[in-house]
């Protein structure tokens, strides 16, 4: 028998869950060779990282050598909000690149990269889910929409946006850029490097330099998150600015705030500071060396543009450091109370509960002696003989 590939893979709709914390997840019905067909679940976050993955072990057909050869196609990046709006919109999207997906050349559709991703999973069978939180929500296209590709499928729609200042490029995959220059934004990257369009022209481009055209997009970043997600720093970085923090290889942080440029807010017990998003790893994800850390350097921050000219008469809203650090600082304070108050709650139930333990258990009360004359009366002749 053959190697194991897929011929056909039809996005069914996706669920909403709610464990541990409320999430979307595409379903997928995919139809193997041996003419089997199961239904699997991915995230969309998922879906994007097997789709970096493959343009690295395919750069022609990716295009990352001449535009003009790629044949894999594009997904746009994950929004940094991904509610249930942009869930469903991005279903013809997915629906059209799976379609492209199954039909590209055999060396790209039946990589082990492609058959493994979309193998069947032990929480494809077995969710984990949680019997208190309420059950997932079901959303399935409708059966209309099934019948042809095109009716669930449209042009990818790319964002448009406009350069505050000038950008000379310093590698072969990057783009300059001149200050009012519109380009379509093909691929955002959380590290601060997104893919853009200009023309007949392609490349990298930081994302300081780039303005949405309806005005500034703070309203695309996360607000900041004082608990913060625990992350393994990559690649030292020696702080060059002074809201900036140095950090070795091997280092545990937390983010508190991701933003849009790349470089995000993080805690390093009480000190706070920025760091280069690329060279941070989420703790317990094990990945392989990414490729932006061996070809890319850390993207320019905003606040090191000089000349910067936006059209948006209201600027970004900017954080100072000093409010990441008292906030944080509160809230770090907050949970030492909790614990602590949690302590003396247990001491206080400890203390009531010990008296009570070691208090003397009391003893019944013992009966007085019944009368002779009622035991002459009551009892049997066996015990009046006794007392006679």
């Amino acid at each position: 028998m053959g190697d194991t590939f897929i011929r056909h893979i039809e996005l069914l709709g996706y669920e909403k869950r709610f464990f541990p914390s409320q999430h979307y997840v595409y379903m997928f019905l995919v139809k193997w060779n041996d003419l089997s067909e199961k239904v699997v679940y991915r995230r969309f976050t998922e879906i994007y990282e097997f789709h970096k993955v493959l343009k690295e072990m395919f750069p022609i057909e990716s295009g990352d050598i001449n535009i003009e050869n790629r044949i894999i196609p594009h997904l746009p990046a994950p929004k940094w909000f991904d509610g249930q709006r942009s869930t469903e919109n991005r279903q013809g999207t997915l629906a059209e690149y799976c379609y492209t997906l199954v039909n590209l050349p055999h060396k790209i559709s039946r990589c082990l990269h492609v058959v493994t991703f979309f193998k069947v999973r032990h929480d494809d069978m077995n969710p984990v889910t949680d019997s208190q939180i309420k059950k997932p929500e079901v959303f399935l296209l409708p059966k209309d929409s099934k019948q042809s590709l095109t009716d669930i499928t449209g042009p990818i729609v790319l964002q448009t946006y406009r350069a505050i200042a000038d950008y000379e490029k310093s590698s072969k995959s990057e783009m300059a850029l001149k200050a009012g220059e519109m380009v379509d934004v093909v691929e955002k990257s959380e590290n601060g490097w997104w893919f853009c369009q200009l023309k007949n022209k392609w490349g990298w481009v930081p994302a300081a330099y780039l303005e949405p055209m309806d005005g500034p997009d703070e309203s695309e970043e996360q607000e900041p998150n004082y608990a913060g997600e625990s992350y393994v720093v990559q690649k030292s970085y020696t702080a060059v600015e002074e809201d900036e923090l140095t950090l070795k290889e091997g280092d545990t942080i937390k983010v508190i705030h991701k933003l849009l440029d790349g470089w995000w807010v993080i805690r390093k017990d009480e000190t706070t500071g920025y760091y280069p998003s690329m060279y941070l790893q989420k703790a317990g994800e094990v990945n392989p060396v990414r490729s932006d850390l061996r070809n890319r350097s850390a993207p320019p921050r905003r606040s090191t543009i000089r000349n910067a000219k936006s059209i948006h008469k209201r600027g970004r809203k900017h954080i100072s450091q000093e409010t990441y650090r008292r906030n944080s600082k509160k809230y770090i304070q907050r949970q030492w109370n909790m614990q602590g108050n949690s302590q003396n709650k247990a001491n206080v139930i400890i203390e009531k509960n010990e008296p009570q333990e070691n208090k003397a258990k009391a003893q019944p009360a013992v009966p007085p002696r019944p009368s002779k004359d009622l035991i002459l009366n009551r009892c049997t002749e066996r015990t009046r003989r006794k007392i006679l």
